[in-house]
């Protein structure tokens, strides 16, 4: 049986977040993968660090400060491909599943989200890019709230804003931390582990892992 509601996270999820380096993989060259990895590392460590401090920058600042020590730690990489990457990054490509996943779900009748460290300009760019403005039903950022994932008040956005208990949402997320805070927060949560990546936080384990949203279309 479906959920009353479906929330997935954006980026890695939905998005894919190495798009952008591979669009300009010539001109970038063979370090283009270690690149790619740091941007987002560097970009996820400063969502937390910030939360942390309780210092907030939204995530294109964090973006932008991420491919800036990018571009610092791998010096094979031209500086003046700045603008093009972050150019790039407002039209990343979704995964090739997801629009057959979110409109069969929909047809189902749930209720559809995205839950994202992402800023408000840079979610809308994304999904109107992919064209899933007309799938999606909500898109929310941690900007009304001003703190990163895991913090429990970002979930708690979509069980206020819905009026729903946690265990009526169904979560989904490629990143192992945010299944965690997500099952701690008390949604049922679906861990897309499209690169098998061991498992981590074995207390705070999963409903269910998948290597691809079509999952969702046999699991529920």
């Amino acid at each position: 049986m479906r959920h009353a509601a479906y929330v997935f996270d954006a980026y890695g999820t939905l998005f894919d977040v190495h798009a952008a380096v591979r669009r300009h993989a010539d001109e970038i060259g063979p370090d283009g993968q270690f690149f790619s990895e740091i941007w987002r590392a560097k970009q996820l460590e400063y969502s937390w660090v910030r939360t942390l401090m309780d210092a907030y920058a939204d995530f294109w600042q964090l973006t932008e400060q991420a491919l800036d020590f990018a571009f610092s730690k791998v010096p094979s990489v031209d500086p003046a491909l700045r603008e093009k990457l972050l150019d790039a990054y407002w039209h990343l490509d979704c995964y090739p599943e997801v629009p057959a996943v979110l409109k069969a779900l929909k047809a189902d009748g749930a209720r559809l989200a995205i839950l994202s460290n992402g800023s408000p300009a840079m979610l809308e760019a994304a999904v109107r890019s992919a064209a899933l403005d007309n799938v999606i039903d909500e898109v929310i950022s941690v900007d009304s709230v001003k703190r990163f994932k895991t913090d429990p008040s970002v979930y708690d956005l979509v069980t206020t804003g819905w009026r729903l208990y946690p265990a009526a949402v169904s979560f989904q997320s490629s990143n192992r931390w945010d299944i965690a805070g997500a099952t701690k927060f008390g949604f049922r949560t679906v861990w897309i582990n499209r690169t098998g990546q061991p498992d981590e936080y074995r207390d705070l384990s999963p409903a269910l892992i998948l290597p691809s949203l079509e999952g969702l279309l046999i699991a529920g």
